[in-house]
C-alpha cells in the first residue's frame, strides 16, 4: 500500500486553495461590499520553505479577489489561477505550463470545487472540516483548520516526507 508519505516524496508542485484552506472560508465585506481576508503568517513561511525547498507554489481558487493576488504577490507564487469555479481547466493549463504530470503534485482543498483536480493528483491534503467527499478522497488531513496554521503542517509534512525538514529549518536555528 502507497502512504502518504510514499506520495509526498515526489511532490514537486503544491497547489492550495485558497477558501477554507489558506483562509478560516469566512468572506469578510464591509457596507462597500469591499472583501478582505484572514491569512495565518505561519502558514505564508510554511509556504516559503516549500519554496526553498524547490516545491513550486500555486493557487487555484473559484472566487477572484485582489486580496490574493497580494498575497501570492508577497509569497513570490508565479502560478495563481482565480476566479476558476470549475477548476479542473487551471489544472491542466497548469501541468502544460510547468511540465508536471500529476504524481508530481500535491492539491489541498476542502469543498465539492475541488474534487475533480483531488481525484487526479499524486497527493491530496485536506483540512479537518472538508466536506465527506475530499475526506474519503484525501490521502492526508491537517490536525488545525484552513487559515489558522493547516496550510504550514501540509508543507511541513511534505518536506519532512522528502527528508528536507532539517535544511529548511536550519537557518532559523542559533
Amino acid at each position: 500500500m502507497v502512504t502518504a508519505t510514499n506520495r509526498a516524496q515526489s511532490i514537486s508542485l503544491a497547489i492550495f486553495d485558497v477558501d477554507g484552506v489558506l483562509t478560516d472560508g469566512g468572506l469578510y465585506l464591509d457596507d462597500n461590499g469591499v472583501e478582505s481576508k484572514r491569512f495565518h503568517a505561519r502558514d505564508g513561511l510554511g509556504l516559503r520553505m516549500l519554496q526553498s525547498a524547490g516545491v513550486e507554489l500555486a493557487i487555484i481558487t473559484g472566487r477572484t479577489s485582489g486580496v490574493v493576488a497580494h498575497r501570492s504577490s508577497e509569497l513570490d507564487i508565479k502560478h495563481v489561477y482565480q476566479g476558476r469555479k470549475d477548476k479542473l481547466p487551471a489544472f491542466e493549463e497548469l501541468c502544460k505550463a510547468t511540465g508536471k504530470t500529476p504524481d508530481e503534485i500535491a492539491y489541498m482543498g476542502d469543498d465539492i470545487v475541488d474534487l475533480p483536480v483531488m481525484s487526479r493528483v499524486g497527493l491530496a491534503l485536506t483540512v479537518p472540516n472538508a466536506c465527506d467527499e475530499i475526506a474519503a478522497i484525501s490521502h492526508w488531513v491537517s490536525s488545525a483548520s484552513g487559515g489558522n496554521g493547516a496550510a504550514r503542517e501540509a508543507c511541513e509534512f511534505i518536506l519532512r516526507a522528502k527528508g528536507q525538514y532539517s535544511n529548511a529549518i536550519e537557518r532559523y536555528l542559533v
